[in-house]
């Protein structure tokens, strides 16, 4: 017990000349300490892992680089070449009583804090040799009992991913050859069992992780923190209240590492992602010699906005001559757009290539028919755009190639929504779980580049990592296998929402029974519906200073909708085809008796009416209330909604009346002295009409009282309008 004491303070003594030495001039000689990692390639976990020792000005050596590994598949047990490569290097200092050994694994580790931290929060240990602890008694559950209690609270038992202690004691622990294959946990948990080995080396666990932290099966304690007073984040076990000074990603923790990079070491920095300038990729002016790429296009559903997706495709401002373009489609409905975009853009890409529902590939096998089509076409990046992905920043194929990571996606969402095409965190079960930090990515108050365990939809692959691209998994869809395969391969996914790339459609609700299905989206895709529909000056109309044409008293001519927003209406209601006769009797009305009929569609037959009252209410409303001030009503309400159809041989015009609503829209949708001759609107009591309408604006005029108008007789061709009596 003497000689234990002895050590034990001899060895204090000596950490204290060494915490001393640290801050003192460089004229005083320091044993510079031994840090050591084991890793067999440069995969982005180690280049991780050395970017956060260079920021705590940490050298760290390298074993086994370069080199076959020989420890095993480490899915179950394994390791043992890393004791051995250990053992041998630490050959030279075997006797150094005073030089400090540091042992991390190096693709799932983090360094949090410099040298002089590690040293400080090692000698609270009074040990030789400090191991990290978890709460699992691993690989040999048996050995449980032999563990010797633990006193007060902690992770009790030993983990061989983060040690440190003496280079003497190291190496004495390390004496008892070790079989390459063999688990280097193990190894090290035979040492500390023995009682008397464990007090020879004076070996102690980190039970309380205030330098070790081992994330699995405690990642509820663990919350990344940033006190007042520093400017980058750190890592606090809330359970201990400790900060600890290297963080391990053990087991399946590691996808919770990848999370807390984001932010540690320095790679966010007052607000700021670090990481998102570094390693860059400087694309050269010579249109020539950008990367060749392969952009594989999947239309896997039935979508809305299709024409557009492949307009914004069309002007991606990279050279056509340096993009391979492979087109599938697995929906038969959608086969003349698909062409419509072929036969536009044929010759203006170095390939195209499309492959159509009748081929018959699944779409696992046309994912890897693009993988396959890329290697062939000696591609330089393979990039992925799903039908559902509008990119709408026409640079964000080079900001990808710029960020230069093996796989990166842009951050698309929904519009007014959180569904994005990326997963901050993944449930137990594989699926998805909603990060701390997703809200801020996707309305991006955080912006910067981010580790993610799943994306989809788009997203950019360096040929590099083609090879580790599987679309196949059992029972599972392609979006999951890839991931997968990314994950377990230590193939990092990142997604990037620097700058505003694009956006996503909701496909769920497209019916394609229906007449220009993309007309019934106003719910589920406003923001496209509103791109495609309304007229282009509608929102200026909003503004304080815009003054509406007037062209009778109180009746306003106003912008409303686009070419294509009358086009499909009146094709959708030309489609069902079932005119009203024209006579006083109606069974679509209550009492069955029209005053004032007119041939005519409602809005109600061809599944309209919600989504008019809701074109009420988000455009016309807003015009109603800057025109006719002080009338305010929301929603609008409008029981009379419906297209009427003019002709000279079928009904030319319609007699004076007075319209039940507080106020009427009337939408001209074809063209005057195009479409049809003759027509108009005449308010008898100005004795003013309004003739030579616009295709896509409205008159809004009151209903009652004082606008008694008629429609004026329609001389050739057919007139349509739209017309709501609002708030009857």
């Amino acid at each position: 017990m003497g000689t234990s004491i002895r050590e034990t303070v001899l060895r204090v003594l000596v950490i204290f000349c060494l915490v001393c030495l640290c801050t003192a001039t460089d004229d005083v000689s320091v044993k510079e300490p031994l840090v050591f990692t084991v890793a067999s390639n440069e995969t982005e976990g180690y280049l991780r892992y050395l970017r956060s020792a260079k920021h705590y000005g940490l050298t760290v050596t390298t074993l086994g680089m370069g080199k076959p590994w020989l420890g095993g598949n480490m899915k179950s047990v394994g390791g043992g070449y890393k004791i051995n490569l250990l053992r041998e290097a630490l050959k030279p200092y075997r006797e150094e009583q005073d030089r400090l050994v540091l042992f991390t694994d190096s693709y799932d580790v983090l360094f949090l804090a410099p040298w002089e931290r590690i040293l400080e929060k090692f000698t609270h240990f009074e040990a030789s040799i400090v191991f990290g602890a978890e709460p699992y008694c691993w690989p040999d559950e048996s050995l449980k009992s032999s563990y010797p209690p633990l006193e007060g609270r902690g992770m009790r038992f030993l983990n061989s991913g983060l040690f440190m202690g003496y280079a003497d004691k190291v190496y004495k622990m390390l004496k008892t050859p070790s079989k390459d294959a063999e688990d280097d946990q193990l190894y090290y948990t035979k040492v500390y069992l023995d009682k008397e080995l464990r007090k020879e080396l004076n070996i102690k666990l980190d039970h309380m992780a205030t330098l070790f932290q081992n994330l699995n099966g405690v990642e509820e304690q663990v919350v990344l923190s940033l006190e007042p007073t520093e400017k980058e984040a750190t890592l606090a076990n809330t359970e201990y209240s400790t900060k600890p000074a290297i963080v391990h990603g053990n087991g399946p923790s590691k996808l919770a590492l990848n999370s807390y990079a984001n932010y540690l070491a320095g790679a966010f920095v007052d607000g700021d992602c670090k990481t998102a300038q570094e390693n860059r990729l400087t694309l050269p002016e010579d249109a020539t010699k950008l990367p060749l790429v392969t952009m594989a296009l999947f239309v896997e559903k039935p979508t809305p906005f299709l024409e557009e997706w492949f307009d914004r495709i069309a002007k991606l401002n990279y050279p056509g001559d340096r993009l391979d373009v492979l087109v599938h489609s697995s929906v038969p409905y959608h086969a003349a757009t698909v062409k419509a975009f072929l036969d536009r853009q044929e010759g203006q890409y170095r390939s195209l290539k499309a492959v159509h529902p009748e081929d018959d590939f699944t779409e696992s096998a046309a994912r890897t028919l693009a993988t396959k089509h890329c290697v062939q076409r000696d591609c330089d990046y393979l990039f992925v755009v799903d039908s559902e992905g509008h990119l709408d920043n026409s640079d964000v194929l080079r900001a990808l190639l710029e960020a230069n990571r093996n796989v990166i996606a842009p951050v698309l969402t929904r519009p007014e929504k959180v569904w994005s095409n990326f997963w901050g965190a993944l449930s137990s079960q594989g699926f998805y779980a909603r990060s701390n930090d997703y809200m801020d990515i996707v309305a991006r108050k955080l912006l910067g580049l981010w580790n993610v365990p799943f994306i989809s939809i788009s997203y950019l692959v360096k040929r590099a990592v083609l090879p580790d691209v599987s679309y196949e998994l059992q029972e599972t869809d392609p979006d999951m296998a890839v991931c997968w395969h990314f994950r377990s391969k230590g193939i990092f996914m990142h997604v990037t929402n620097v700058e505003q790339y694009g956006h996503l459609v909701d496909t769920e609700y497209f019916d394609m029974t229906r007449t220009h299905p993309d007309f019934y989206q106003l719910f589920n895709n406003r923001h496209d519906w509103e791109l495609r529909y309304l007229a282009a000056d509608y929102k200026q109309q909003l503004e304080a200073d815009f003054v509406p044409q007037q062209p009778c008293p109180d009746v306003y001519w106003l912008a409303i909708g686009s070419e294509r927003f009358c086009d499909d209406l009146r094709e959708i209601v030309e489609a069902f085809g079932e005119w009203s006769d024209g006579s006083h009797s109606d069974k679509r009305l209550q009492g069955g008796y029209e005053a004032v009929p007119t041939r005519d569609i409602h809005m109600n037959q061809v599944g309209l009416e919600q989504v008019w009252l809701k074109f009420l209410q988000l455009y016309i409303r807003p015009l109603q209330e800057k025109i006719f001030t002080g009338y305010f009503h929301d929603p609008p309400r409008s029981l009379m909604n419906f297209v009427v159809r003019y002709r000279p041989d079928e009904q030319p015009s319609l007699r004076p009346h007075h319209d039940s609503s507080t106020y009427t829209i009337n939408i001209a949708l074809n063209s005057y002295g195009t479409d049809y001759e003759g027509g108009g609107c005449r308010f008898l009591r100005y004795n003013c009409s309004v003739v030579e309408t616009r295709k896509g604006w409205l008159l809004l005029h009151p209903g009652r009282l004082t606008h008694f108008h008629e429609g004026l007789v329609t001389t050739k061709g057919t007139r349509y309008i739209m017309i709501s009596f609002v708030d009857p």
